[in-house]
């Protein structure tokens, strides 16, 4: 009876070991590459699989979710001989799990060593100046290299980026300098800019204050003008209106000559007209002169 008890024990045993290593759960977004005999016999994909135990075996699990591959700064040069460290990340994604497992032996120590080498190549086709500011076009070109590269082994390169590029500390201390001279010329720049619109500002005021003064003067000059223009109007012709006489005429003569003998000139210019008008100033003048019966008879009063 022990001897039954104990083998029914072993095949139940054996029972739990066959079917542990025939069923087979394969997890989401994975694939299980099953061998038979040493030779591939097919793909496990997500769910439940059952496989010959003793005959069939797993391979190789693979992950078939994007992946990220973090580089250590690796020690590269530039073309003008500039000793640089570049530490960059890589995403990629296997496409075809029979490939990533047969074509390749270590599919991650075979994207490093290609990211290394490839990384190399590019950087030292470009001066440094050029790989510090050139970051897009380096991580295109390797992105587009290592994908093709890659390709054979069934993986797909999704993209590629510079993390940090650390020039050596003697050229890190010369940018540093670089960067302030170029700061302090920006800043005297400006500064030569800002007195220069001042000067610019300050000449068009003045010059805008010039022309308002002459046009206020000129539009003064125009007023007074037209305000002796008016008058000498009116007074014209309220002279003839008035009618005036030889006789006035010629006592207004007289008064203006008496203003222009008052007068600084030494010439006085008299007009074509003046026979008539010093006829009119005899008339006037006679005007003027006392009866001789009228001067007699106040003399005889007078004692």
């Amino acid at each position: 009876m022990e001897a039954t008890g104990l083998g029914i024990f072993v095949l139940i045993v054996f029972v739990l070991i066959v079917f542990s290593n025939s069923v087979k759960v394969v997890p989401q977004a994975h694939e299980w590459i099953i061998e038979r005999l040493g030779r591939y016999s097919r793909t496990l994909h997500p769910g439940l699989s059952v496989i010959i135990p003793f005959v069939d075996r797993v391979r190789a699990r693979v992950d078939m979710r994007e992946q990220v591959l973090d580089h250590p700064p690796q020690q590269v040069i530039t073309k003008d001989n500039v000793g640089i460290k570049i530490d960059a990340v890589m995403y990629y994604q296997v496409m075809d799990s029979f490939r990533a497992v047969y074509e390749i032996a270590s599919t991650v120590m075979g994207i490093e060593k290609l990211t290394v080498t490839t990384l190399r190549n590019v950087v030292g086709d470009l001066e440094l100046d050029q790989t510090l500011v050139s970051r897009d076009r380096i991580n295109t070109m390797l992105r587009e290299i290592l994908d093709t590269a890659t390709d054979k082994w069934g993986v797909k390169v999704n993209r590629v980026e510079l993390k940090n590029i650390i020039p050596p500390p003697e050229i890190t201390e010369a940018m540093q300098k670089q960067m302030k001279a170029e700061r302090e010329k920006r800043a005297v720049i400006l500064d030569a800019e800002g007195v220069k619109m001042a000067a610019i500002r300050e000449a068009e005021g003045d010059k805008q204050a010039r022309i308002l003064k002459a046009e206020g003067f000129k539009q003064a000059q125009i007023l007074e003008a037209e305000g002796k223009s008016e008058a000498i109007i009116t007074v014209f012709n309220s002279i003839h209106e008035g009618r005036p006489t030889n006789d006035l005429i010629a006592i207004r003569y007289l008064e203006m000559m008496e203003k222009l003998a008052d007068g600084k000139a030494t010439k006085i210019i008299l007009p074509a007209e003046v026979s008539g008008i010093l006829g009119s100033i005899a008339g006037v003048a006679e005007l003027f002169k006392e009866p001789p019966a009228a001067s007699e008879a106040a003399g005889e009063s007078a004692p």
